[in-house]
């Protein structure tokens, strides 16, 4: 029993020596960059502004892989089930925090299976719509669907905010609004920009340069204040709607029991790169807001959001698909 007992405590010196270690020469090759989320996207477009510069510090690569499917779930199903080694990290978002209450079984915790690593940024959605839809304003918008029930489309992302967003504001505006689903912003995008959907409500880095190009028009921002970036857009809130105030954010995922080491660099190189003033002033010129904060902020913030999705699900009767 003795020999039994030495032998396992070395076992298990040889075990903590060897993450030691391992999180001292990480990394030593690419780092998956799981995106849960279709390419052409919000979340897409933030995982490829920062991987290059956190590659760079790294010195290693990360390489960004799409999942999208389901309102992100997909993906980070797949992350939710990698090895905790630091060489599978996952971006997520507000549709995460959203899917826990909006869909019947999901094939993970977002709370157990993994460890926040950074919050990288918020960003206010913008509601927008066709040119061919004769409104201007979000107060014409709410006359036009109360006069038409049931007649006009919006472009809603399964399970994602784009989806989430405009039935929280169908409910607080009393309209009938159509959900054409798509499989994801990007596509989400396309259809309304081709005229199949008239009304979508999604990040300001996806709309805002069709608005400047007249291929959509620009009705509300959904933040509680107007962005110095975009002084004449009304916010949802001062268009009649007060008290109506909604973000999409991206932070940094891994993979629970990832050591504590590893977890800490991730945040240091990602929190680095999101202070950059190259990476600052475009997201500021975007409407959004960088952060970078640390794990223990970030865990917080998405048990919170979990919390809030949980109420505005029920409130709004949303259903994924």
């Amino acid at each position: 029993m003795r020999r039994y007992s030495v032998i396992s405590f070395c076992a298990v010196i040889l075990g903590v020596h060897g993450v030691e270690v391992s999180a001292q020469t990480y990394p030593s090759k690419p780092i998956r960059f799981l995106v849960p989320f279709t390419a052409g996207g919000g979340a897409d477009a933030m995982a490829r502004q920062v991987a290059p510069k956190v590659s760079e510090r790294l010195g290693q690569q990360l390489v960004v892989e799409n999942r999208g499917a389901a309102g992100g779930t997909v993906g980070t199903g797949v992350a939710a089930k990698a090895a905790p080694d630091g060489y599978t990290i996952v971006l997520t978002a507000a549709n995460i925090a959203a899917a826990v209450s909006l869909f019947d079984k999901l094939t993970f915790d977002p709370l157990k299976d993994f460890v926040a690593v950074t919050l990288l940024a918020k960003t206010p959605s913008i509601l927008a719509v066709h040119p061919s839809l004769p409104v201007k304003s979000v107060t014409e918008l709410i006359a036009l669907a109360k006069s038409q029930p049931g007649k006009i489309n919006y472009a809603g992302g399964v399970g994602s905010l784009l989806h989430l967003d405009v039935e929280y504001f169908k409910t607080i505006a009393k309209v009938d609004l159509v959900q054409v689903p798509y499989n994801g912003s990007g596509p989400s995008m396309i259809g309304v920009l081709s005229g199949e959907a008239s009304v979508v409500m999604a990040p300001t880095t996806l709309v805002l340069p069709h608005v400047q190009t007249g291929r959509l028009r620009a009705l509300a921002i959904t933040s509680d204040r107007r962005f110095p970036s975009l002084p004449d857009l009304p916010t949802v809130a001062e268009s009649g709607l007060p008290g109506f105030n909604t973000h999409q954010w991206y932070g940094i995922l891994v993979p629970a029991a990832t050591p504590n080491a590893i977890v800490n660099r991730l945040n240091s190189e990602f929190v680095k790169v999101m202070h950059m003033p190259e990476v600052t002033s475009r997201l500021i010129s975007e409407a959004s807001i960088p952060i970078g904060s640390s794990p223990q902020e970030f865990a917080a913030y998405f048990k919170d959001e979990i919390a809030k999705w949980v109420k505005v699900v029920k409130y709004s009767g949303a259903r994924s698909y």
